[in-house]
This record gives structure tokens, C-alpha cells and sequence, in this order.
């Protein structure tokens, strides 16, 4: 798998969840590779939010450059039909929480 955002990859860990086991895309369908629900998942979503809590700009730089990528694949496997661009806006994208992110404790 390409990294689609090499650039940050010294700043990402894997998803895990408590468990232990990484919630990683299984592409080209971009299901959980864990839980096989469409990914990001509830649990990689919510590391991803921890992981990228000082630093939303970048996690919305990279889920941007894996929306790009789930968009080409997504389209390989069904042309006719493709995906939704809205559909995959809100699954990549609109969970981003906004505005600032908490301040450090002293």
C-alpha cells in the first residue's frame, strides 16, 4: 500500500484499539481491516482525533490524501456507478472535529 501522505509518516502511529490490533484500511475496498466496517471506523477515528489532537490541520491533510486515494480505488472496483463524493466527504472528512484544539495543561 502507497503511503498517500509520505510526508507525515514519521508522524502517524497505526490505529490500535484497545486491543491492540490496528484498525488499518484494507484496500481497495477501504474496509476495516480489523472490524470490516467502512474505514475509518469509529475506532480509527477516534485515535486518529487523539493522535492529531495538537495538530487537526494535519490530520485533515492527511485524511484528504486518503480520501483522493479511496476515491481512485473506490472507482476502479465500480466504475459505472463510482462513489459518491458527498458519501465520501462525510465518511473521510465531515467527523473532523473543529475549531481549536484544547489547551496543554500547565
Amino acid at each position: 500500500m502507497a503511503d498517500p501522505c509520505p510526508e507525515l509518516a514519521g508522524q502517524r502511529r497505526p490505529v490500535v484499539s484497545g486491543a491492540g490490533r490496528p484498525h488499518l484500511p484494507l484496500r481497495p475496498l477501504w474496509l476495516c481491516r480489523t472490524c470490516a466496517a467502512p474505514w475509518p471506523c469509529a475506532t480509527a477515528r477516534l485515535a486518529l482525533v487523539a493522535e492529531y489532537a495538537h495538530d487537526r490541520v494535519a490530520l485533515s491533510v492527511y485524511l484528504c490524501a486518503v480520501l483522493h486515494d479511496a476515491a481512485a480505488d473506490l472507482h476502479r472496483l465500480n466504475p459505472q456507478d463510482g462513489p459518491d463524493p458527498a458519501t465520501l466527504f462525510r465518511r473521510f472528512l465531515a467527523w473532523v472535529p473543529r475549531g481549536h484544539p484544547p489547551p496543554e495543561d500547565p
